[in-house]
């Protein structure tokens, strides 16, 4: 009886071991590959159970989502002869899942491509660009060329690169001070000039507003002349009119203003008695 058991047990395990040697699930984020005696023999991409012959066969999977390829930050010069240090990644994915094992194996190996091929091209880019370019001008356009031929390369391999991005490009610390002083410098220059042109147009604008108010004030002297002109001949007229109307009272009343501005309250004057300019003094008494 025990050993019926023991034979049953033992075949229960052999069943269980043997159907887990002939399924294989692969789920939807994984591509699998089929290994027959180390050579590849089925690809399966499409999620599911499925059936392969035991111990002769192995599975391997490979992850169909978007992987990130981390590079380690290096220096590279660019066209003007300027070190920068450039880290950088890639998004990308494996498209052929034979091909990709054939020649990468696993994805340490693709690791290990990428960084060769997106170095070199990274590198060949940049060193074809100013230093300005690749910091603020045209540093989508050259990330753009950069990932097309980087992709080209890729697809050799059973991998796509999605796009190749540059996190920091930095300049190496014993540069920093020398391009900060130069910056400094460029700036002192530019702030300099600015100076003298705005001092340049201030000196014109003061000449200019100290030409229009002399003309102003030459104007405006000219009219005041004028007016009095035409004041003192309207009052010249009027007074060669009330003169003539009557001679002996224009004559006193120009006498009186004569005294007015003349003589002060406590003044002491000698004059002979015939003067004729205390004529109307005389009357008076």
């Amino acid at each position: 009886m025990k050993k019926g058991s023991s034979l049953l047990g033992i075949i229960v395990v052999a069943i269980v071991v043997l159907v887990s040697q002939s399924f294989y699930k692969v789920d939807q984020t994984q591509s699998a590959l089929v290994i027959q005696l180390g050579k590849p023999v089925k690809t399966v991409s499409e999620p599911g159970l499925n059936f392969k012959k035991p111990f002769v066969q192995k599975v391997v999977y490979f992850d169909k989502r978007l992987l990130i390829y981390d590079a380690t930050p290096s220096v590279i010069i660019t066209k003007d002869k300027k070190n920068l240090v450039v880290d950088n990644y890639a998004r990308w994915r494996i498209t052929d899942p034979l091909k990709y094992f054939q020649t990468m194996r696993n994805e340490t190996g693709a690791q290990a491509r990428l960084d060769d091929i997106i170095f070199s091209n990274v590198r060949e880019e940049l060193g074809r660009r100013d230093l300005i370019a690749i910091v603020a001008e045209s540093r989508a356009e050259l990330m753009e060329q950069v990932t097309e031929r980087t992709n080209t390369k890729a697809k050799e391999y059973g991998i796509e690169v999605i796009d190749v991005r540059i996190k920091r490009a930095d300049l190496p610390l014993e540069n920093e001070r020398a391009v900060f002083e130069r910056m400094r410098a460029e700036r002192q220059r530019e702030a300099k000039k600015y100076r003298s042109e705005g001092e340049e147009r201030a000196l014109g604008i003061r000449a200019q507003a100290d030409k229009e108010k002399t003309i102003i004030i030459s104007e405006a002297q000219r009219k005041s002349q004028v007016t009095r002109g035409e004041a003192d001949a309207v009052a010249t007229r009027l007074y060669a009119t009330a003169y003539n109307k009557d001679p002996e009272f224009f004559y006193f009343l120009k006498t009186m203003e004569a005294y007015k501005v003349s003589i002060d309250e406590g003044d002491t004057l000698i004059v002979s008695p015939d003067a004729e300019f205390f004529r109307y003094m005389k009357k008076s008494k």
